[in-house]
Parts: structure tokens; sequence; C-alpha cells
């Protein structure tokens, strides 16, 4: 079995009397490409924030590598090799493109060993597509870019487990692929965990390896995309959405 990078307990978010997610397990090893999926306000982004640092569950535990994280600040666990996107990216707009790549390199949190491929702003500028804009303001790039600028900015922070939330948004067919191919190619050739939320359905089921579905704050289903894609629970809760297109 892999090296166990994150262990989510249980983990549950309430907000008054709103549970957004319900005791979800989740475990992530090193090497996985692991998609999470579900219809609009399932829970995504608040069990990422969850497992980011971003909010603290309400309860629950996050292990990292054998590290009590649970209600930690986003430092800590960038520390412990995590590093996320957000739906809206967060770039400095003002700043070219490769200074926003060099404040993630000088906010560093877990340093990987000197086989990390990744080491200044052109080597990832150059990784993610984006040499040819490094001068730009990051204002200046295309929403796309911004996107690419964003996953630079968390690799520059030298992960293990890397969290997308979202990255194919409002992005075309052929710029979804292009992504899709992008996130893979990290994992393969940067020795990554990646998990990717994405509510391309069809494209992120091609390229995953395994999935975990949930629905209003609940993992419904944890296996492989063709498992999924015939789990009776998954079908109901995707009715008249993009996972009828799957299963077709």
């Amino acid at each position: 079995m892999a090296e166990l990078l994150l262990d989510a307990q249980g983990v549950t978010v309430r907000f008054g009397g709103l549970v957004a997610v319900d005791q979800v397990d989740a475990t992530f090893h090193a090497g996985e490409l692991v998609g999470i999926i579900g219809p609009n306000g399932a829970g995504k982004t608040t069990f990422f924030n969850a497992i980011s640092g971003v909010i603290a569950p309400t309860s629950g535990r996050l292990v990292a590598q054998g590290h009590e994280l649970t209600g930690a600040k986003p430092h800590a666990y960038a520390r412990h090799g995590i590093a996320r996107t957000f739906q809206t990216p967060r770039v400095f707009a003002e700043l070219p493109v490769a200074a926003n790549i060099d404040f993630g390199l000088k906010f560093a949190g877990r340093r990987r060993t000197a086989s990390w491929l990744l080491k200044d702003a052109g080597s990832i500028l150059n990784v993610i597509g984006l040499s040819a804009q490094a001068a730009l303001p990051a204002a200046a790039i295309t929403p796309s870019q911004q996107r690419l600028l964003e996953i630079g900015m968390a690799l520059a922070r030298r992960p293990r487990l890397l969290l997308l939330d979202e990255v194919a948004a409002g992005l075309t067919e052929a710029e979804v692929e292009n992504m899709a191919q992008l996130i893979r190619r990290l994992r393969d050739e940067l020795d990554l965990t990646v998990v990717w939320i994405e509510h391309a359905v069809t494209t992120l089921l091609r390229h995953v390896e395994w999935v975990l579905v949930l629905h209003q704050g609940r993992k419904i289903a944890d296996g492989t995309p063709g498992e999924v894609v015939r789990n009776a629970e998954v079908i109901e809760a995707y009715l008249g959405d993009e996972m009828a297109e799957a299963v077709a």
C-alpha cells in the first residue's frame, strides 16, 4: 500500500443548522489521481476547505502523514505538503505572471528532495505552458491562463498532495481536455497525489483512477470510475445531469 498522505475521518462541517459535510471519510495515498464529483450544493468545496485548513471541521479528524491537523490553519497544511487552488483563481493581478510564481516559491511549504523538478519560476511556467506570458501582468492573461497560473503558484509550494477545485470551470471543451491531460502529466512526472473536484464529469471520469461522490453532504459512493457510473444511488443523484451522459 502506498504511503498515506491524508486521512479524513468522519469530517463534518455545520453552518448553523445546515450540515454541509456529513461524516465524510476519505483517504488519499501517494501517487493517486482522485476525482470528487457531486451535484451543485453537494458539499465538495466545503470538504476541500475543511481538508486544507480554510475552515475548521465541526467534528472529525484530519491526519497528514501521522500529524494531527484538525483545526490547524492553512500554513500548517502547506508545511505538510498540501496545496490547493480555488474555484475563482486567486492571483496577484497587478504582478507579472513570473512574479506570482516567485511569490509561491518564497512561501513554499514542505520542501521536496533534490529530485523535485520545478526549481524556479521558469521551470514551473514551462510545465504549465505560460512561459510566453511570464512578463505580462496576471490581469492581462485570459481566465483559462489564470487558472493555469494558480496551479503554478500551488506547485511553487512543492506539494505532495495537490487539491484542484473546478480548474476546468468556464473552459471550452478543448481547454477542459487539455487541462485534464496537464493534471495527469503533473501527477505522473512530479510524483504528486492529485484530488480534483470538477463539474465536467465525463472528462474527469476518463482521466482519474478513483472517484468519491458527494450528495447533500454525504459520501454516497467511493470506487473506480467504472463502478461509480453503475451505482444506482449515484445515477439517481445525477438524474437529468451530466452523469446520465456518462452512464450512457
